[in-house]
Formats: structure tokens, sequence, C-alpha cells
């Protein structure tokens, strides 16, 4: 899956955060630093979160994360995913700059089957 250089270790961060109770905190704080992504720079965002520090870096630096992260990347090379955006609405998979009419049209057809695939 094609990703800048930095990709990996932010997912990494971004679980790291989650497992201590900010992933939705600090996946806007990337957002809105992209693509200031150096491991000093993730550990201080989670920090200026009020997280322990060195709890998100030892959770940073440990292997559990980035498994994850592999898995995740795995997973969705499984389904056909091979970049960002993409998206999967019940089952479609959508990349790229979708136009919202389209997002409309797929979530509508879900909604109208009625179930899940």
């Amino acid at each position: 899956m094609p990703s800048h250089a930095r990709a990996s270790l932010a997912h990494a961060a971004s679980r790291c955060a989650a497992a201590l109770g900010k992933f939705w905190p600090y996946h806007d704080r990337l957002f809105a630093e992209q693509p200031a992504f150096e491991r000093p720079q993730l550990i201080t965002y989670a920090e200026d979160l009020g997280l322990d520090g060195d709890s998100f870096t030892a959770c940073l630096e440990g292997d559990e994360a980035r498994r994850r992260v592999e898995a995740d990347i795995a997973e969705g090379r499984a389904i056909g995913i091979r970049g960002t955006p993409s998206f999967l609405i019940n089952g479609i998979l959508m990349v790229g700059a979708v136009p919202v009419e389209k997002f409309r049209a797929a979530i509508d057809e879900a909604l109208s089957r009625g179930s899940a695939r």
C-alpha cells in the first residue's frame, strides 16, 4: 500500500493513543499537524493531549502496535485497498476522492437491501 515515509509510525502512534483512551483527539491532532510525524513530534502530541509520555513512548517503541499496523495493512491489501482514501460501504470498495452523490447512492442502496453483506 503506498504511503508516505512516516505513515506506519503515525498509524502505530494512533493505536497507542487509542490504548490510552484518546484515539479521536489524537487522530484530530495528526490531521492538523500532517505531515509532521517524526517520533519526537508524535510523543509531544500525545503529551499535549494529557497522555502519559512514558506509557505512550513504551507503546510506540514496543512490538504490539507495529504488529497491529502490519496486520491492518495486510487486511487492507487482502480486500483490495491499495491507497488512501479508500472506503467500504456494505462491501463495495470506493477509492479516491469520491463525489458525495456516489456515497449517497451506495448508502441508499445498502439501506434498501436491509442487511449487510
